[in-house]
């Protein structure tokens, strides 16, 4: 996996440049094979689902955020560094407000894990 891409992509997801993101984070994702490449389609995935949410794509949004969550479902708590618990209760969050019409959460965050020693 091209590190500093994924942490370059990490970074864009974080400022909600989700299309940046997702476009940064496809060049990652293109070489790779079994696990990782799910786990990054999921995170393609939910920084597109929140791309279509800021332009009012919301059945698009829903969508998304859907099949992300499936693909990051397999994954442990910590994966290719990242920290998923907060994010996998984020994107459930999102997907409730959204199904019954009600405000969005705050947008939610990748976090990497620290680092071990």
């Amino acid at each position: 996996m091209d590190r500093d891409l994924f942490v370059r992509g990490i970074e864009l997801f974080n400022q909600a440049q989700f299309y940046d993101a997702h476009e940064v984070l496809e060049e990652v994702w293109r070489p790779l094979v079994g696990e990782q490449r799910i786990f990054l389609q999921g995170l393609i995935q939910v920084a597109v689902a929140l791309h279509h949410h800021s332009t009012g794509n919301v059945v698009g949004a829903r969508s998304l955020l859907g099949r992300a969550a499936k693909n990051l479902s397999s994954c442990p708590e910590v994966y290719c560094a990242l920290e998923l618990h907060e994010l996998r209760v984020s994107l459930e969050t999102w997907q409730v407000a959204l199904e019954k019409g009600q405000p969005t959460p705050p947008l939610p965050k990748l976090r990497m894990a620290p680092a071990r020693s």
